[in-house]
């Protein structure tokens, strides 16, 4: 057996290095003469078009992990602090950058020090910053994070920027530059204005748009509407839906966004659910109840598994009573079982998860794939205090069983 490593590469302003490659190579001699080699390595290609924009939040996060979630009018001692940069979009995109892709990042912040901070820490984490808005006045947004150790929750209390960013903050030619070469436009669905700027003309540009739909918010309707993908939170598609089960409302997304090519719903530790459009018409015979696939799915689950893993149904015709038929297949997908003594802080998993998603789709990674990959993704978030402390690189082992290439075998003439 010989490894080969690469050494670790820092990261720099505006670029991103990947930390470090391994790879295995196996020699195994046979009686018939014939030298068989596998050879694998811990990363896969990086995707060729590795170019995303997204636009949403950005903000410095003031984290204070306590042993309990304090009552009214207590006076209670921190266990550990951490100021650190936050925003659904500003850690959706680190995740991203340190997977392996180049992201681009519409946002706002005011030139004080914490915008200064929040530039400056998404530029060493390889996010193109430059097209970011910085006001001369106001203020940049923050959060304050309340991390509960004992029932490993966190509370958020946010203060939006002032003033806010509007369309008439990106010139056309800066639009345009954002958009030029990119595989995916991403929004969080904040900035809804910007944002619906932005995705128009990624739409004219038949550029593919994700949306976060964490919940319900002015203008997510016209975002969703030029959407190819979502990944919701697990009370947003009942939320918006009003159908009466998780699985009845992705199918109620898709017959009312035709664009929409798969809706993702997170569900915490209880793993993820994916409906994917079908592209080929499926016969009229093959019909299944949504909601009884989905049980059927859950009890296929192997709860002795630890690492994340995916159960995918046929593609099919998946009804839901009072709702409609779409074609197209169910998958469900795990968490991956974080030991308790591992378990720090869930702040920014869902965006991790995204991060992962952006990934996925750039390297047009199958769904059975995507889905425990971008679960691992989450799960290494978790692991210490703060939204990106934890965040893995491409070349994290415990991304491998996600990213190992095919095994190839090779045969010659013993000489």
């Amino acid at each position: 057996m010989v490894q080969v490593w690469t050494l670790p590469s820092a990261t720099s302003r505006h670029s991103w290095m990947l930390r470090h490659c391994v790879i295995t190579i196996n020699y195994t001699s046979s009686s018939s003469g014939s030298v068989k080699m596998s050879s694998s390595d811990s990363l896969p290609p990086l995707p060729e078009h590795r170019i995303i924009l997204g636009c949403g939040g950005v903000s410095v996060d003031f984290l204070a992990a306590v042993a309990s979630y304090p009552k009214p009018d207590d006076k209670i001692r921190s266990t550990s602090l951490k100021v650190q940069g936050g925003g659904n979009a500003g850690n959706a995109l680190t995740c991203a950058a340190r997977l392996g892709l180049r992201p681009r990042l519409i946002a706002k912040v005011a030139d004080d020090s914490q915008g200064r901070s929040i530039l400056e820490e998404l530029e060493s984490d390889g996010v193109d910053t430059s097209f970011l808005v910085v006001s001369k006045e106001g203020n940049s947004p923050f959060t304050y994070v309340i991390v509960d150790n004992q029932t490993k929750t966190r509370t958020c209390i946010h203060t939006p920027g002032d003033p806010p960013m509007v369309p008439n903050d990106l010139p056309q030619s800066s639009l345009l530059s954002a958009l030029e070469g990119a595989r995916i436009f991403y929004s969080d669905g904040r900035l809804p204005e910007t944002a619906l700027l932005i995705a128009q003309e990624a739409f004219r540009k038949d550029i593919p748009i994700l949306i976060d739909a964490e919940r319900t918010r002015e203008g997510l309707d016209d975002l969703l509407n030029l959407a190819s993908y979502a990944v919701c939170s697990a009370k947003f598609p009942q939320a918006w839906t009003e159908a009466p089960t998780i699985a009845s409302a992705l199918v109620s997304i898709l017959l009312r966004l035709p664009k929409m090519k798969f809706v993702v719903v997170t569900l915490g530790e209880d793993g993820c659910l994916m409906l994917e459009r079908s592209i080929e018409e499926v016969p009229a015979s093959e019909e299944r109840d949504v909601d009884s696939l989905f049980e059927t799915l859950k009890q296929k689950r192997d709860d002795s598994t630890a690492i994340p893993t995916c159960i995918p149904s046929n593609f099919t015709k998946l009804s839901a009573s009072g709702i409609g038929t779409v074609s197209g297949r169910l998958l469900v997908g795990t968490a991956e079982k974080i030991p308790p003594t591992e378990l720090i802080d869930t702040t920014g998993a869902g965006d991790a998860f995204i991060g992962a998603v952006l990934f996925a789709i750039c390297s047009e990674m199958p769904a059975e794939k995507m889905l425990p990959f971008a679960a691992q993704v989450a799960a290494a978030g978790c692991r210490a205090l703060g939204a990106r402390t934890s965040l893995p690189f491409l070349s994290d082992p415990r991304l491998a069983p996600f990213t190992l290439r095919i095994t190839k075998t090779v045969s010659s003439a013993q000489p």
